[in-house]
């Protein structure tokens, strides 16, 4: 287990799945989510078989508060162990509340300090949807840095959308 000050990252269990599942497929969330189909247990039973427990490039956390509830999820996907980086995810779900103040940040905080200081990862990255408000508030919070715009490469709610790219490196102050 990881802690932070409001929250905890532990691995992801088989048990979590359906939470998670249903979590996913709210549309008022899996509009933010590269997914955009619907999932049923068995893709996400894959996920987890697959990504979760067999892709070493992959680390997922359930985020849970300090009594072991879950609330969503965090992690670090298509990390290159050459060049150190890593796409860095993170969602709340418990209550619909994908981004918020406290806790988000707290996890965030947590997952970051893992990249750094026990995967030894130089750069995390993240690509959101010009509409995710939130998440581009959240990022700048934390430290990272708006890398750049891949114009109309989300098609989404009737219309394009651009794609933002956030990075943080080892070496950029924080939060």
């Amino acid at each position: 287990m990881l802690n932070g000050e409001h929250v905890g990252l532990r691995a992801i269990e088989s048990q979590d799945l359906p939470q998670l599942m249903e979590w996913r497929n709210q549309p008022g969330l899996r509009r933010y989510f590269r997914e955009y189909r619907e999932l049923n247990l068995t893709q996400q039973q894959q996920w987890f078989e697959s990504k979760v427990n067999g892709d070493p490039s992959t680390r997922m956390f359930a985020i849970v508060d300090t009594q072991g509830t879950l609330l969503g999820a965090c992690g670090l996907c298509y990390i290159d162990w050459v060049n150190r980086t890593a796409d860095f995810s993170i969602y709340l779900g418990v209550d619909g509340i994908y981004i918020d103040n406290v806790l988000a940040p707290d996890a965030a905080r947590v997952m970051i300090r893992y990249a750094y200081e026990e995967l030894g990862l130089h750069r995390l990255w993240s690509e959101i949807y010009a509409f995710d408000h939130a998440k581009q508030g959240f990022f700048t919070t934390l430290g990272f840095s708006l890398d750049g715009r891949h114009r109309q490469t989300h098609w989404a709610e009737g219309a394009w959308h651009d794609s933002l790219y956030y990075s943080l490196l080892s070496t950029d102050p924080r939060s």
